[in-house]
């Protein structure tokens, strides 16, 4: 029996609909032209030191950190709940925050570093692809400009105020939509301020000498996260600024962006 046209035309209707649907929600990428840099900051922290020589090959960054709305539409395919609002206490601690909404144009925050990892895992599986975290490497070369780079203390400016939200531009009160500032030699967007972004790395100190391709230790309590938030200080925002929390940890300043490497 022959399924009727009507039906046929309807299920590839459907079929590319969906496809164009989540094509509008899966990261932008900007692709990174491998090179070499000096990793780290000989006059910042003390987990800023020493200065090393680093070679990354080429790689595709997303331009923009995981936004809400792409996070939702994980959390809607696999039945996870989105992440809480702030409670009561929360707010006591931060006084200037406004109410917290989940707006589809903001970064994507209270993310652990294993939840950032599910994301991505289903992200491959819906689309066939090959994205992760980034390492703290490609990181570092990505918002420093990579072979564009003009060696800005942040990323895309000697001036905070273009291209970061920090606490004296954010008030304190939350997240701000992404992209709204000027971007990076690379044309990336936010990589100082707005949120911290995840890495693949454990946290560790840095060595002296020459590497290619770094990935950190291959164990460790914590994992790196990068680039200063909307509720810390502009020095947190600097491109060679490191922290590291426990993965299973998360808070209104952590979120993310993806990588997809290339093969050579």
């Amino acid at each position: 029996m022959k399924t009727p046209l009507k039906y046929v035309l309807w299920f590839s209707f459907m079929l590319i609909f969906s496809q164009l649907s989540f094509a509008q929600t899966e990261p932008e990428m900007v692709f990174v032209k491998g090179g070499t840099f000096k990793m780290g900051n000989n006059q910042g922290d003390s987990d800023e030191k020493p200065e090393h020589t680093v070679t990354v090959s080429s790689f595709y960054i997303s331009k923009f950190e995981i936004t809400v709305k792409q996070y939702r539409e994980f959390c809607t395919a696999t039945g996870k709940q989105m992440p809480p609002k702030p409670n009561d206490e929360w707010y006591q601690e931060h006084d200037k925050a406004k109410a917290w909404e989940w707006k589809d144009a903001n970064p994507m925050t209270f993310v652990t570093w294993d939840e950032a990892m599910a994301y991505i895992k289903w992200l491959n599986e819906k689309t066939g692809k090959n994205y992760d975290l980034p390492t703290e490497a490609q990181w570092e070369f990505a918002a420093g400009g990579g072979t564009l780079s003009k060696q800005y203390k942040y990323s895309g400016s000697e001036n905070i105020n273009e291209v970061a939200w920090f606490d004296e531009t954010t008030y304190e009160r939350g997240p701000m939509p992404i992209g709204r500032l000027k971007p990076n030699e690379l044309g990336i967007y936010d990589m100082s301020g707005n949120a911290w972004e995840w890495c693949k790395d454990f946290y560790a100190p840095y060595k002296a000498g020459k590497f290619k391709n770094p990935v950190g230790p291959t164990k460790g309590q914590f994992r790196v996260i990068r680039g200063g938030s909307w509720y810390y200080v502009a020095w947190m925002s600097k491109i060679t600024t490191r922290d590291g929390p426990y993965p299973d940890r998360a808070n209104y300043n952590y979120g993310f962006r993806v990588v997809m490497n290339v093969s050579e």
